[in-house]
């Protein structure tokens, strides 16, 4: 559905990308600003088919990594309250920070085995367009990326990748960057919420599979 928003409303989201900007540009694992701009386009276009508040799912998009738990000890709780700090400040109306926080604080994914789902149709849109982001090409550079970052091994044929069964297992792990492929990657094809997301998925899933089976093919550097 296509909103109209008031002038105000385009404000606040014009405030809120420099906000970003300023805060992620330059981000070297992989969750940096053009990430969030990926995933806030991923999720107008999303938000094309189907019947949701656009401004919660722009501005949840927006702000959705705006102190990502991974880099601040594993706290749930930071980006939710750096958002609504930043969104009072601005004059946005309750009913719409409620809805921007219950996204950053439901979006991330915790696990194979921990269900995290969205109660709005706003936070699937974002969600699917976050995971998006994770998958394919850009998928693949970013958790290279990420992994290096944490100086995570590549790969090691003597490290099995793990299901995580709860969220401090999951955040704990010291698995290689290709066993993130099988801890999370690969799973979110069926996790998708939306359809227009579920059909995108499926294209980059294959992608990834290719690729994962030309790096075994090229790992023991044989012709």
């Amino acid at each position: 559905m296509i909103m109209n928003y008031t002038e105000t409303q385009k404000e606040v989201i014009l405030k809120t990308l420099d906000f970003v900007k300023e805060t992620l540009y330059g981000e070297g694992s992989g969750h940096d600003y053009w990430h969030v701009y990926r995933v806030w386009n991923n999720a107008k276009s999303l938000a094309q088919s189907e019947l949701c508040n656009n401004y919660i799912v722009e501005l949840g998009a927006l702000l959705h990594d705006i102190a990502d738990h991974k880099f601040h000890g594993g706290d749930l709780t930071i980006g939710p309250r750096v958002a609504r700090e930043f969104l009072e400040k601005l004059g946005v109306e309750e009913e719409v920070i409620s809805g921007v926080c219950e996204i950053i604080a439901t979006i991330s994914f915790k696990g194979a085995k921990v269900v995290s789902e969205m109660s709005t149709i706003e936070g699937m849109i974002v969600q699917d367009a976050d995971r998006l982001d994770a998958i394919g090409a850009i998928g693949i550079a970013r958790t290279f990326a990420y992994g290096g970052h944490k100086g995570h091994e590549m790969y090691n044929p003597g490290i099995k990748p793990k299901l995580h069964e709860t969220f401090e297992a999951y955040k704990n792990s010291k698995g290689t960057t290709v066993n993130h492929f099988y801890e999370k990657l690969l799973l979110l094809k069926d996790l998708m919420n939306t359809e227009t997301a579920k059909k995108v998925a499926k294209k980059r899933h294959e992608y990834m599979e290719e690729f994962l089976s030309q790096f075994y093919h090229e790992w023991d550097g044989t012709m």
